[in-house]
């Protein structure tokens, strides 16, 4: 009679390897499973066995030395090369790759070992009580039905995966022409900026490799800017989008100027200010307002920035760092500095991140400031005094 051994050669025996004793009595399919079915099953749903490609190399190997391409039950499935033999047929690789593949494949549970007293693997075929030491390929059989489960519901989540990353592709799409278009029929509003800047981040993010839960967050924004762009195309929201952050922000600047222009606090120069960058216009005066007016007004670009803003040159640097959060595209930041100076377009910045929960599109705002800023239109002052006000005050004011 032939004796199935549980413990391993010349290591200690575990739960795991009571577990595989208890696997072997477990009920196995009827009629044969092709090997290679299994195999490619297996290789479908790799992830859900915690094997990785390297694994079903190895297991790809063992089962080329099964005579048959038919795992059948009753008969004996152990195969028994050495790890030079195995390594050969698997293009030279590593004993010590070969031996971790081995026991993550073993760990798996998709095959058994079976150790012989001295550890050698062999067959010994003398008579009906002829035995076999290697590995044993019936926890694949066992478990085929278990795999080709488990196969087909990564199809179905490969196929669901799919159909939603081109849902989120074709919503992408249709954001970024319905900005385009509804620039052309209602001009002048920021809601068509911030559709061409979400439209632009989603396909930037869709060149990664993306999980569901990872596209369904983006496939629910997309409906919602969808859906508004729409309504505002169709007519429904034009009226209420006619007064927006741009118009509020001119009306405020205009009624402000004068008292800026007039006010002590604001008029002594700041002592030391960054070298101009190349490109920027000769004639945009640097900021006639305190840093630490503008510091106290904006206290969130401290919390955002590691180190202390003592100079124009840290705010700078500070307001470089926080655009990139806030969505500014470079171009964007380039054409602010070269309109307003790096100094001026660093105090717009901290004051945009101040009041980020106000401003539907970042980019679009400071795009608009920066026309204002080309024209001679626009100073940073009152901007600053009203978050001040703001502060001091306990209320909201609009930038």
């Amino acid at each position: 009679m032939e004796y199935t051994p549980i413990s391993p050669f010349m290591r200690p025996i575990s739960r795991a390897h009571l577990q595989e004793s208890a696997g072997a009595q477990a009920p196995c399919p009827r009629d044969p499973v092709n090997k290679w079915a299994v195999f490619r099953a297996l290789s479908r749903a790799q992830a859900s066995f915690g094997l990785r490609e390297r694994d079903l190399t190895v297991l790809q190997g063992l089962l080329s030395f099964h005579p048959e391409d038919e795992l059948v039950p009753g008969t004996r499935m152990i195969v028994f090369p050495s790890n030079r033999t195995l390594c050969e047929r698997l293009n030279g690789m590593a004993p010590s790759t070969l031996r971790r593949h081995l026991a993550q494949l073993v760990s798996a549970g998709i095959i058994t070992r079976r150790d012989s007293p001295n550890g050698k693997r062999y067959a010994r075929r003398d008579g009906p009580d002829g035995a076999a030491f290697g590995f044993d390929l019936a926890p694949l059989l066992r478990r085929a039905p278990e795999i080709a489960r488990a196969a087909d519901a990564a199809r179905k989540a490969d196929a669901q995966l799919k159909r939603l990353r081109e849902t989120v592709s074709l919503m992408r799409r249709d954001v970024a022409g319905l900005a385009g278009f509804g620039a052309r029929v209602h001009p002048g509003l920021d809601l068509w900026d911030h559709l061409r800047d979400r439209a632009e981040l989603i396909a930037r993010t869709l060149r990664r490799k993306l999980s569901l839960d990872d596209l369904a967050p983006l496939r629910d924004e997309l409906i919602t800017l969808l859906e508004r762009a729409r309504q505002v195309i169709d007519g429904a929201e034009t009226e209420e989008m006619s007064t927006s952050d741009s118009q509020n922000e001119r009306h405020y600047l205009n009624s402000n100027i004068e008292s800026f222009d007039r006010n002590p606090a604001v008029e002594n120069p700041v002592s030391k200010t960054p070298e101009p960058e190349q490109g920027r216009d000769s004639e945009q005066p640097v900021p006639r307002i305190p840093l630490h007016l503008v510091t106290t007004s904006c206290p969130s670009l401290a919390s955002l920035y590691q180190g202390a803003i003592r100079h124009w040159h840290q705010l700078y640097d500070a307001a470089n760092q926080v655009r990139t959060a806030l969505g500014i595209d470079a171009s964007v930041w380039e054409d602010a500095k070269r309109h307003m100076g790096p100094e001026q377009a660093s105090v717009v910045v901290a004051a945009i991140l101040e009041r980020f929960a106000e401003i539907r599109s970042p980019g679009g705002y400071l795009r608009t400031l920066t026309a204002k800023a080309a024209a001679g239109q626009f100073s940073c002052g009152p901007m600053v005094l009203a978050l001040h006000e703001r502060h001091r005050n306990g209320a909201g004011s609009q930038l």
